[in-house]
């Protein structure tokens, strides 16, 4: 799969420090609208899939590259795809770019286990192993497909 979604995201004053710039936590954050977003692309709410399928996306590793600071007010894109996906492990890629000068100003990526709702580790259901491409990505630090989704994140 080479899909991605986009989500928009507006810096808001509370995520930024004295000096204006974003504080670095605020990117993870930013991570998992990107995620939710691309689940609905996908064709299915994540909230859902909890409550439906007691599967849970838990985050067991997460790295970040800060190359360029956000601000207040900025707009920003934040670029969430699958690098790779079996049947219990989900691996997400991400940029954070400003949509004003479109420098890229964050890379990432998390991994995920499937568990259920009391933290155990599970198969991702059937209905979702399609719509994850379970089996079908090799790792890939950048996306190669169109913007399929976005959203203001105001």
């Amino acid at each position: 799969m080479s899909e991605f979604a986009e989500t928009t995201i507006r810096v808001r004053y509370v995520e930024t420090d004295q000096m204006g710039v974003v504080h670095h936590g605020n990117y993870f954050t930013w991570f998992e609208a990107g995620r939710v977003d691309l689940c609905r692309h996908l064709g299915f709410e994540y909230k859902q899939m909890e409550i439906d399928d007691d599967s849970f996306i838990v985050v067991v590793e997460a790295s970040c590259r800060y190359r360029l600071p956000a601000h207040f007010d900025d707009l920003l894109t934040v670029r969430t795809w699958i690098t790779a996906a079996q049947r219990r492990i989900i691996h997400f890629g991400y940029e954070v770019m400003n949509q004003a000068s479109g420098e890229l100003l964050a890379t990432g990526e998390t991994t995920h286990v499937i568990c259920d709702r009391r933290g155990r580790p599970k198969s991702l259901p059937e209905k979702y192993r399609k719509l994850f491409g379970v089996g079908a990505h090799e790792a890939s630090p950048h996306p190669a497909g169109a913007h399929v989704s976005s959203r203001d994140g105001e």
